[in-house]
């Protein structure tokens, strides 16, 4: 069995989790206003690019473009070869150029790993947040809220989300990790409640002859 290209670290991107423990009054209203729009929306498409530059040195770089579509706590992502599909029963993780796919239980109290979490959820215990002023990033004006861990041993140094303040949604960010790794992302071409089917959202192995299935239930 070949081992699947791992996009943990873009899922984890996708599933900080600022909470309300800081009193910072105005990271708060931002958050509470980013969870209130996309909470109205049937559903949710974008666009996205991750970077890593890892090391101490900064020498190991890495760059990934794909997409994420969201309905309700269903996903479907894709990021360079490889999707993950949820169906909230299910999660499904294809590797296309090893043509294998791992088929895993949706276990609701593992959603720190799921991509939904962090558009639907903005009240967990896990981080701390100040909000750090405004920036101008890739064209847009951005409210800067900082994420610390709560607890010091997690491998994440500090998360640093950016909010379009015009649309009140995640346009990127970056985190850092102890070990000197650095993922930034970019989130773009927001498209909300596009008529998406259910079974959008399930692996069909009749689309994939000749797939290894690996089922780890």
């Amino acid at each position: 069995m070949r081992k699947l290209l791992t996009v943990s670290a873009f899922v984890f991107s996708l599933a900080i989790q600022p909470v309300i423990a800081q009193n910072d009054a105005k990271a708060k209203s931002v958050l509470d206003a980013v969870s209130k729009k996309v909470n109205s929306l049937k559903s949710l498409k974008a666009n996205f690019t991750f970077t890593l530059t890892g090391g101490k040195s900064g020498n190991v770089k890495d760059s990934k473009k794909g997409n994420i579509t969201l309905k309700g706590q269903k996903y479907h992502l894709l990021l360079s070869g490889q999707e993950i599909i949820c169906d909230t029963k299910t999660i499904w993780t294809y590797n296309k150029d090893a043509k294998e796919v791992q088929i895993t239980n949706y276990n609701p109290s593992e959603q720190s790993l799921s991509p939904a979490k962090l558009l639907t959820n903005f009240y967990d215990k896990e981080y701390k947040y100040a909000y750090k002023g405004e920036r101008k990033e890739n064209g847009k004006n951005c409210d800067v809220i900082e994420l610390t861990p709560a607890d010091a041993t997690k491998k994440i140094q500090k998360v640093e989300l950016l909010i379009d303040k015009s649309a009140s949604m995640i346009s990127g960010g970056k985190y850092w990790e102890k070990n000197g790794n650095v993922y930034q992302w970019t989130v773009s071409n927001y498209a909300p409640n596009t008529s998406i089917p259910d079974d959008f959202f399930t692996w069909n192995p009749k689309d994939h002859p000749g797939v290894e299935v690996v089922d780890l239930r």
